[in-house]
Order: C-alpha cells, then sequence, then structure tokens
C-alpha cells in the first residue's frame, strides 16, 4: 500500500509539472514574443483559462480606459509556416453547406470563409491578450468585410502566414464595437485573404440589438428584382448546432455553455455567424458558379438577427451589374431570412473586380 501511496503521489507531482512547464510557463513565454510558429503554439488549456479569467473579472459593454503598463496597445499574432490540413477543409466543408467532397477537382477554389476558420487559435490569442479592452465572453457578430487578392488556392501551394490584430475600438449606444482583422498571406509575404470583423460588446446582450442602424442603413444592399432573383429554401437541422460547435471557433462564452442545453430539447442554440455567411457563399458558388466568388472579389455582410435551430431559411440571391472604369461587373446581393416570416438573420454583397 505505500508503494501504491508513493507511486500515485509521483505521478501527480509528474502531471502537475507537466501542467505548469507545458500549459503554463510555455504558453506564457511564447505569447510574448508576437510572432509564433504553426508548430509551436500556446496551450488551448492555458488560452481557455485565460478567456473565463478575463471574462469573470470585467464587464461586457464597458472599454478598459488604459491598456496595462508596458503591453502594445493594440493586440496583433502572427502565426507562420501554416500549412493546409485536407482534414480541416473536408470536415469544414462538411458543416459549412459545400458537402463532404467538397473540393471535389482541383480547378475547384478553397471556400471564402475557409481562412477564418483557421484563424480559430489566433482569435483566441487576441482575445485574451492583456492589451485586448474588453470582456472576450459574449462578443456578438454585427458586420463582416471579406477580400481576396488572389485565388485562396494559393495556400495549397506550399506554406503560409496568417495575423490577427485589432485596428480599433468604437463607443456606440448599444456597447462597445472592436473591429478584428484576420488576413493570410503567402510563402512570399503577398496578400492573399483579408477579412475585418466588426464585434459588439453588448451592454445588455440583447440578440436583436446589433448596434448602429446608421451603418446598416449605408451598407444595406439594394433590394432584390424579382425578376432575376434566386430563393433557395433550406433546412437547418439540430445537428447544425452540434456540427458548429466542434467545427467552427466563434468567440461567445454562451456558445461553449449552450450545448448540454440543446441535449435537453431546449431551442435555444443559434448558428454562428461564419456559418450563415459560408452556407450563403455556397448557395450562390452553386447556382451562380463558381465566378461568382473567385478572386478578386469583396464580401459584405450585417449580421441582424440570431438564427435559432433547428429551423428553416430561406437564401435570396439576386445579379446586379455596376460600372466602374468603362468596364461593367456582375455584382451579387444575398440574404437569409426566416421562412414564412420577416426575420432577417444576414444581408450582404459581393463585389467582383
Amino acid at each position: 500500500m505505500m508503494y501504491i501511496r508513493k507511486f500515485v503521489a509521483a505521478s501527480l507531482a509528474a502531471f502537475s509539472v507537466y501542467i505548469v512547464y507545458f500549459h503554463i510557463y510555455r504558453s506564457h513565454r511564447l505569447l510574448r514574443t508576437k510572432v509564433l510558429c504553426s508548430d509551436t503554439l500556446p496551450s488551448l488549456i492555458y488560452l481557455y483559462t485565460k478567456f473565463f479569467s478575463r471574462a469573470m473579472s470585467s464587464r461586457k459593454g464597458c472599454l478598459r480606459k488604459t491598456a496595462p503598463p508596458n503591453v502594445k496597445v493594440e493586440a496583433e499574432y502572427t502565426v507562420t509556416s501554416c500549412r493546409l490540413d485536407s482534414v480541416s477543409l473536408r470536415r469544414f466543408c462538411s458543416a459549412a453547406g459545400y458537402g463532404w467532397d467538397y473540393p471535389d477537382t482541383e480547378y475547384r477554389d478553397i471556400p471564402l470563409c475557409f481562412p477564418e476558420f483557421l484563424c480559430g487559435r489566433l482569435m483566441l490569442m487576441v482575445l485574451t491578450d492583456d492589451s485586448f479592452r474588453l470582456n472576450p465572453a459574449g462578443l456578438v457578430r454585427i458586420s463582416q468585410s471579406l477580400k481576396t487578392f488572389q485565388p485562396i488556392d494559393e495556400l495549397k501551394k506550399s506554406r503560409f502566414s496568417l495575423r490577427a490584430q485589432v485596428l480599433l475600438y468604437r463607443q456606440t449606444d448599444a456597447g462597445v464595437e472592436v473591429d478584428i482583422c484576420l488576413s493570410a498571406m503567402s510563402r512570399s509575404g503577398s496578400p492573399v485573404w483579408e477579412s475585418v470583423l466588426t464585434l459588439l460588446s453588448n451592454k445588455q446582450q440583447r440578440g436583436g440589438d446589433r448596434g448602429s442602424t446608421q451603418r446598416d442603413r449605408e451598407n444595406r444592399p439594394n433590394e432584390p428584382d424579382p425578376e432575376n432573383m434566386k430563393e433557395v429554401q433550406l433546412r437547418v437541422p439540430w445537428r447544425t448546432g452540434l456540427l458548429c460547435w466542434w467545427s467552427f471557433f466563434d468567440h461567445s462564452l454562451y456558445r461553449l455553455l449552450s450545448l448540454p442545453v440543446k441535449l435537453l430539447g431546449f431551442r435555444s442554440q443559434t448558428a454562428p455567424g461564419l456559418w450563415m455567411l459560408s452556407t450563403c457563399l455556397a448557395e450562390i458558388e452553386k447556382h451562380k458558379g463558381v465566378e461568382a466568388v473567385t478572386a478578386p472579389a469583396k464580401v459584405t455582410a450585417q449580421f441582424k438577427e440570431p438564427l435559432l435551430i433547428p429551423g428553416d431559411v430561406v437564401i435570396r440571391i439576386w445579379e446586379m451589374d455596376r460600372e466602374s472604369d468603362k468596364s461593367i461587373y456582375q455584382d451579387f446581393g444575398f440574404q437569409m431570412q426566416q421562412h414564412r416570416g420577416s426575420i432577417t438573420h444576414m444581408v450582404g454583397m459581393i463585389h467582383r473586380g
């Protein structure tokens, strides 16, 4: 019995040393460099510990006035030597509306939203950085602007870099908004993909209050023309929430705590904004062709109301001609709306050329 106790004590001591060194000390040292290699990233255990600590120690919807001493004002991290993982790509495609067999040939481009999926840990690093001035829990995605400078398939050819950085904070009536830029660069350093996410730390945490209505009016696409509008009806089953829970990174504490509630049968699970945007882009590609989303292109989207699942939605797609520099480009508008209802979950546009 004495030997068993000594063995257990030695095992616990060794495990404690492992946790302290690999998941705390080593991760803390790595985050101080700001530029990391994809093979040596900080532990998720350490990052989620910081996430919950920050979530419990700061108020939502309040901007910390000053950053801690001796830290950079804007959080920024870069991960180099990244490699495209075909398993992650197929997992994303399976959950994001493309199907498990996408891309089926080498001629099809990587989905436009896939680089954001690759930036999941980078986002967590930014949101838990000492210089990040908001509570990382409960952030609501209210808008997004996505650009492709060259085909995303460029990331297949060799190693690439990912970067995440805070651009600015804005005080609004609903709370505080923050713009976070995610970007992917080729091995030579040329930009391939960029996305600016606008997140809201809401004072009242009401799903329908999404911030600045003035900006929504300015960025709202033209009303669709019934003559050229395509409607796609989709059933969003409850398992979509389960797939998104482990397939997508979602920087909301609610996402981490809502799975047990969903499994008990309560209809409180919501689809992530990344899933809604990716599903719309997948349907546009299916019905309008891959040329509709081929680089160079810019996608803008505003997220209105949360999408409760299970449920039924209608995706509407329409075409618009735009003249620029004596050339005519074909743009596309799209929206996701409640089936047989008046609730709009998301509206967006694709600008070509």
